[in-house]
């Protein structure tokens, strides 16, 4: 395939230096990686994931742990239900697997919070399967190089995944490179915003760029905002949670944003989402 051997052969001159690649990296330091780079920057993942792979080298060592310690240890990454989630697979994992990662992709499903990607890549990253590996950055990329459009449309489609799986090499271990290839390429290349194309290694061939880069004619992409939310309401909530060594009196919490009906609901939405533990004498935790 003409796409395939240019893109390798750049990710092999060009590919960062991650722990979660390195040679030794297990499959549990995998999984934990793609759990926490959803949606959250690689530098931002890096000195949690080293903090986190420390404390919790084996699904085992996170199993023994109250699932509170998870959501302390996790911080300011964001999105911390990806904390309890981690925790629920760490225990599956020590129940049902003898406390090993499974190798099999439908295994890997099955385990709480993982989902079709989260198993594709662990599958591929730890296991060197054949598996298309569709995150936002390798989606971005098909749809330029192949599709011809800037941006790739905002949910997942089949056509999507067939266009993947049609360009997956035969070979199992390559078909595993070529996946982190084309992720790195979107990441560090094929950006959203001010991709460089004359970085690209497959410039020549790329169909967006051969038909003059036209410009996303789609719907509204929207960034996400944070300031004033709810989001940032739970976050400032739960920071006070995780810097207390215990049980926290209301008044703690209360101080922390001014606006008491959007901080109700926001802390109704913790309790509910597990993240937090109301007790019976008023006070509030992370969960046990």
């Amino acid at each position: 395939m003409r796409y395939i051997d240019p893109i390798l052969g750049w990710y092999d001159a060009n590919a960062r230096d991650l722990p979660w690649r390195a040679p030794g990296a297990t499959p549990w330091g995998i999984l934990v990686s793609e759990i926490m780079l959803q949606q959250t920057p690689v530098a931002r993942v890096l000195p949690v994931w080293h903090a986190w792979m420390a404390r919790w080298p084996t699904p085992a060592a996170l199993a023994a742990e109250p699932a509170g310690e998870a959501v302390r240890a996790w911080g300011r990454l964001g999105y911390p239900r990806r904390a309890l989630r981690l925790h629920e697979t760490a225990r599956a994992i020590t129940d049902g697997h003898g406390g090993e990662v499974p190798t099999s992709h439908a295994d890997l499903l099955a385990l709480p919070g993982i989902g079709a990607y989260t198993a594709a890549a662990v599958a591929s990253f730890a296991f060197r399967q054949r598996h298309a590996v569709l995150d936002t950055n390798v989606r971005r990329v098909l749809a330029r190089l192949v599709t011809g459009v800037e941006h790739p449309p905002k949910s997942q489609t089949r056509a999507e995944m067939d266009l993947a799986e049609s360009l997956l090499p035969a070979d199992p271990p390559t078909a595993a490179r070529w996946a982190v290839a084309t992720m790195e390429l979107g990441a560090l290349v094929c950006t959203a915003r001010s991709p460089r194309c004359t970085d690209c290694p497959v410039l020549a061939h790329c169909t967006w760029h051969g038909n003059g880069r036209p410009a996303y004619d789609g719907p509204p992409r929207r960034g996400q905002t944070y300031a004033g939310t709810d989001r940032q309401c739970r976050g400032r909530l739960l920071a006070v949670l995780r810097e207390a060594e215990g049980p926290v009196e209301k008044p703690a919490l209360d101080i922390v944003w001014p606006d008491a009906v959007q901080r109700e609901r926001a802390l109704d939405g913790l309790v509910a989402d597990g993240l937090v533990d109301p007790l019976e004498d008023g006070r509030y935790a992370l969960p046990s």
